[in-house]
């Protein structure tokens, strides 16, 4: 066993947590490894040291001993040079001597021989899987049309790969029917945690922009169509838009505001089925402000000719018998 300071070789303080100490013969076993340092017989010594170090240090109760009586503690207590390496200088069939220590050993070695053999340990044996990379989030900002006919988009965004960051370049296609903040997801377009472990997933999150006319019920568009009074009294027929084009919506005489006609197959198309939602046009009777003093008594006159309309025929009666009861 080396009679070199166990924390000095280690390059930790006496008062080092047990997770600064795993993670200093970590950084160590990576740089001294043989298999990093083929032939270098320096490199493989350092190796047996600070393999020898962690396997006292590593263990509380070893540690406790060690620090008491120092090598000759180690030695008595817990078995000579056994530690992880046998006199030979080979590797043993195990780490550790059954005092708990061997899983923490084979812990720490398994995250070695994962970045040093890519997931397998020595003589082939399969070790812990390699971390997977973080998954990230990309928000894609798409117009109302867009979102209804499907479309295709490039993004950039930055990621980490092999330890240092890169800017990506991506083709997503989003799919017709698409709904606000539905995500996407990109399989292994996100971070890597090692160079040999599996990639994070991109997940692309979709933001439909406001449109000028129109709004979104489920898979139906809906509009407001103003009319003014006199339309609403006559009847008009207006051009409109629709997301792929225009189409004439037909106003009948006597048509009242909150009213709506329906344009089958308008709509949405629907995610994983067949067919179409609508598209739903509300009419908004716009009453004026203000007007003239020759509209004024055009409709002073059609008010002397004109009877009550039903609706408020009927508002009318109702409303008379209740206020005969409160006299």
């Amino acid at each position: 066993m080396s009679k070199k300071d166990f924390y000095s070789l280690l390059g930790v303080s006496r008062t080092a947590t047990p997770e600064e100490v795993k993670k200093a013969y970590r950084k160590l076993a990576l740089q001294f490894h043989p298999d990093k340092n083929p032939g270098n017989k320096k490199a493989e010594e350092k190796f047996k040291e600070i393999s020898e170090a962690y396997d006292t240090l590593g263990d509380e109760k070893k540690r406790e001993v060690y620090d008491q009586f120092g090598h000759a503690g180690a030695q008595a207590g817990f078995g000579g040079a056994g530690g992880p390496f046998g006199g030979g200088g080979g590797f043993r069939g195990g780490f550790g001597d059954g005092s708990g220590n061997q899983e923490q050993f084979q812990d720490v070695f398994g995250d070695v021989f994962s970045e040093i053999f890519g997931g397998r340990g020595p003589g082939g044996g399969r070790q812990r899987r390699p971390q997977k990379g973080a998954d990230l989030r990309y928000t894609l900002s798409i117009g109302f049309e867009e979102a209804a006919l499907g479309c295709e988009k490039i993004i950039h965004f930055v990621r980490q790969r092999s330890g240092q960051e890169e800017t990506a370049k991506l083709s997503v296609s989003v799919p017709a029917g698409v709904k606000e903040n539905q995500k996407l997801k990109l399989t292994g377009e996100g971070d890597t945690a090692s160079p040999n472990g599996p990639a994070g997933d991109l997940y692309v999150i979709i933001n439909i922009q406001t449109h000028p006319l129109f709004s979104r019920d489920e898979t139906d568009v809906v509009m407001d169509l103003p009319i003014s009074y006199i339309h609403a009294l006559l009847g008009t027929q207006v051009e409109i838009p629709t997301l792929t084009g225009k189409a004439m919506i037909r106003v009948p005489a006597g048509t009242h505001s909150g009213q709506v006609f329906r344009l089958k197959g308008k709509g949405f198309p629907k995610l994983g089925g067949f067919g179409s939602g609508d598209m739903l046009v509300k009419v908004q009777v716009d009453i004026p402000e203000q007007i003239s003093a020759e509209q004024k008594v055009l409709i002073e006159k059609l008010a002397e000719s004109s009877e009550d309309t039903p609706m408020v025929k009927s508002f009318k009666d109702r409303s008379a018998q209740i206020l005969r009861s409160r006299k």
